[in-house]
This record gives C-alpha cells, structure tokens and sequence, in this order.
C-alpha cells in the first residue's frame, strides 16, 4: 500500500483528506509561504481526529516564511513550538534549519533531541520529517547531509528533488540518487508536483512507499 501524506492547512480540508485515503497529514498554516507551525488548537483538533480515524499527524515547526536559517530567538520558539506539538500528542514533527547556506547541525540537533528523546520537558518520543530546506542546499551538500540526518535518526527528509516549481518528472534521476545514498537508513519522501492522478507512476518509477503533497488524494 503507498502512504499519502497530505499537507493541509489547518483543518479545512484534512477530515476530507483522510477520507479520501490520506493515511497521514502533514499540518501547518499558511502555506502561502510554504507552512509555519499551527495553532494551539489545531494541534489538539488535528490529534483528535487522528486518534478517531487511526491516521497521523507530523506538525510543522517554523516561525515564519522565507528564508530557513533561524534567528536565537526563532529557535527559541521553534524549541517551545516542538514541545507543545509533542505534548499534544502528535506523530512527529517537521522542520528544517540552515545557516550560512548550509545545514544547521546544531539546531537541527537540539530539536532531534527534543523530538526524540523523552525528557520531563517534552515526554515521549515523535517521528522527524527534515523538510524541503534540504532542496535549498548546494548540490555538494546534499548527499552528506542525507548522511548526517541519518545518522542523528531523523526518519525521513521530504524533497522534490528539484527546484521548487521545476516538474517532478524532471527531478527523478536526482531522486534516484538521494534514495540510493539514503541506502534505507532514512526515508526519502518525494513531494511537490505529485498528485492523485500521479502518485501511484511517481513512486512506482522511484521505488518509494510513501509521497507527499497538497493534491495527494482527490478532495471534492
């Protein structure tokens, strides 16, 4: 069976989603600028429905729109954002931090750890989607930094592969190599451009079990 994952914001279109065959929802707002964390409440709503319908829910963590290297005080409310997402149950969590225009280890790592491990200030332990920051890498950074996400446990690294906008039919051989590198130690989730209508080619020409996007199922 191919896992949909569906990205929704807020909860509009997500119980439709679900219904549609979306075994898993990516949740966030604003996506006009490419997703930043939900509200309070629509954690808990998206969690609830979950629980009902037996889906999960990966909650996007980012402040803001724009670029993805984070300010002090950004990561602070990254940090707190991990951790009311994680305490209201979710699946797992989405984000993605540079600096300089290369990965922010150090970032990444404290929210790794936050996510993962079970501490009295975040209890439990979620999934870690490192999202399509990986896309805005340089060429030569990518395969090292699929290497370094795999090591640090992140489960999965959702990429189109590409350029944003460029055709995903144009991204596959890159698609390819990342999958090869990943050498089943981290999940690559192609996402962007895929739809209901080609989802079932995509991962079949990839070899993938999981894909990801807006259009993922067909909502009415």
């Amino acid at each position: 069976m191919l896992t949909r994952e569906f990205c929704a914001e807020n909860m509009e279109f997500a119980p439709a989603a679900v219904a549609a065959g979306a075994a898993r929802i990516e949740l966030c707002d604003n996506l006009a600028v490419g997703g930043t964390t939900p509200s309070y409440g629509v954690i808990r709503a998206a969690v609830a429905h979950a629980r009902e319908t037996g889906t999960d829910v990966m909650c996007m963590v980012r402040p803001r729109g724009g670029s993805f290297e984070h300010t002090p005080a950004e990561a602070a409310m990254m940090r707190d954002d991990l951790i009311m997402a994680k305490s209201l149950g979710v699946t797992g969590v989405v984000f993605g931090c540079l600096r300089d225009g290369r990965l922010d280890t150090e970032l990444t790592s404290e929210l790794i750890r936050l996510a993962h491990e079970d501490t009295p200030e975040a209890p439990g332990r979620v999934a870690v989607t490192f999202h399509m920051a990986f896309d805005t890498l340089a060429p030569e950074d990518q395969l090292p930094a699929i290497d370094w996400l795999a090591e640090q446990g992140v489960e999965r690294i959702l990429t189109h592969g590409g350029a944003a906008g460029t055709p995903i039919a144009d991204n596959l051989d890159r698609l390819r190599a990342y999958i090869e590198r990943a050498a089943g130690r981290i999940i690559i989730l192609p996402g962007g451009g895929i739809t209901w209508e080609n989802a079932e080619d995509v991962a079949a020409a990839l070899g993938v079990a999981e894909v990801h996007g807006t259009k993922i199922v067909k909502v009415s």
